[in-house]
């Protein structure tokens, strides 16, 4: 069968053996792929003439001259080149999906907040149209800071694709199954795993299995890196292999499609004759990835005192200001508890940090009630927070035995910049608008006198 005999929406993906049948292991690494054989040029990036009549193409993630441990850029061979994929753009609305700066004078969004789950309205709604923001920081202009989404999704983009020019997305589902169909091969994602889309990259996104809810996290600064581990080591936390990257796959197909494109924070669309899928082989170190958080080993104390939250950093996007975080992806999963003489949960704390947290799955331990799965919180840099009374009391008197914290899986998104509501987050009608009062019975217990606990 030839690619021009594929049914309406089948992508030909390359055979390669290997651990996990369409996906290359590694994260950063350099791969290289083929969907036919012979279409990658072997010793130099662009020939005179490629294989097949195809097109050679660099796609680049990064300056030309960033240095070669920060360099990303990735050689695509494709039947069309990109200029053929777009064509006149019209501005379009996409109301619910903003960008930084987004501030409203009339939203107070000092404080500390909490959502309830949102549930896939009736009408059609796809990746580009069921996005709703929560929250910016930053300024996605000057390519600093970031905004947290909401993603409500119950149908499949048919003929319709995006790319963002403003950042690359972090992906989290939390209910249904999600295919994206991109340049660069298939990722289909579901519950418990992450997917990295980078910045300029083409794709289509399917429903799976549906509807589909989830967050995203959207990186206007520079790209997710894995955090340096330091006196930990090699192993531990996130570990490279478990990182995926689709192998090659493409589409030839002749059908009127419309290409949605995010630029500075607004919205375009372009008409074409084709899909922009096309890529027939590719190889380079700027690609797209999934990772299942499952593989995450978590490290922490064995004897007294509970590390700051940042041991549980996944992923993180720097900024100018080394060791502070444009945007840490920290995750909070299964794990046993050990210290001894120690207050366990998440202790009472207030950081230059603003923290957005979204509940996969299970009960958060600092928030037994309250904060659900599908449910997101807003701490905002410089605002006290932690355990409500009952955590508290709780891990005042638990007895200091080994205990296994099970089915619970929550992540934070945690930026060094502030987070301001989106007039979606702060009047669609989810917000808790009782959340502050979950610390209103904590008690006095000082009374002066030594030795009383």
């Amino acid at each position: 069968m030839t690619s021009h005999s594929l049914p309406k929406g089948m992508i030909r993906a390359a055979s390669i053996a290997g651990p996990h049948e369409g996906y290359m292991p590694g994260f950063g690494n350099d791969f290289e792929t083929e969907a036919l054989p012979g279409a990658l040029p072997q010793g130099m990036n662009s020939p005179q003439k490629c294989n097949y009549g195809l097109y050679g193409e660099q796609l680049s993630g990064t300056a030309f001259t960033a240095p070669s441990h920060q360099n990303e850029r990735t050689w695509c061979y494709r039947i069309r080149p990109s200029v053929k994929h777009t064509h006149r753009f019209k501005k379009i609305s996409v109301p619910h999906w903003k960008s930084a700066p987004c501030i409203d004078p009339d939203i107070v969004s000092l404080g500390q907040y909490r959502w309830d789950p949102v549930a896939v309205p009736g009408e059609d709604l796809t990746w580009v149209t069921g996005m709703r923001t929560m929250s910016t920081a930053g300024d996605v202009n000057t390519q600093t800071g970031m905004a947290s989404h909401m993603y409500l999704v119950n149908q499949s983009m048919n003929d319709e694709y995006f790319f963002s020019a403003d950042g690359e997305l972090l992906v989290v589902p939390q209910e249904g199954r999600l295919r994206f169909c991109t340049e660069l091969g298939i990722i289909d994602l579901e519950p418990r795993e992450i997917a990295i889309l980078p910045r300029g990259l083409v794709y289509r996104v399917e429903v799976l299995e549906g509807p589909a809810r989830g967050f995203v996290c959207e990186n206007y600064g520079q790209k997710f890196q894995l955090p340096g581990r330091g006196p930990i080591g090699a192993n531990c936390m996130a570990n490279r292999r478990d990182f995926k990257t689709p192998v090659a796959a493409y589409e030839d197909r002749e059908v009127p499609s419309k290409v949605y494109v995010k630029w500075c924070g607004q919205f375009h669309v372009t008409e074409i004759g084709h899909s922009p899928l096309d890529v027939v082989a590719w190889h380079g170190n700027y690609a797209p990835c999934k990772y299942d958080l499952r593989t995450y080993c978590p490290v922490g104390a064995v004897l007294f005192d509970h590390p700051d939250p940042s041991i549980f950093t996944v992923l993180t996007a720097p900024s100018g200001i080394e060791g502070t975080a444009n945007i840490d992806f920290v995750l909070f999963r299964e794990r046993w508890m050990v210290a001894e003489n120690t207050f366990r949960p998440p202790w009472y704390h207030k950081n230059v940090m603003s923290e957005m947290m979204g509940n996969i799955y299970g009960i958060y331990d600092a928030k037994p009630k309250g904060f659900v799965p599908g449910g997101m919180s807003l701490h905002n840099c410089m605002l006290p927070h932690g355990p409500d009374r009952n955590a508290f009391e709780h891990a005042s008197n638990e007895p200091m035995v080994p205990v296994f914290q099970a089915e619970t899986m929550s992540f934070m998104f945690e930026t060094r910049f502030p987070q301001h509501l989106t007039p979606w987050a702060a009047t669609a009608g989810h917000m808790q608008e009782d959340y502050i009062d979950c610390w209103g019975t904590l008690e006095k217990k000082f009374d002066g006198t030594p030795g009383v606990k």
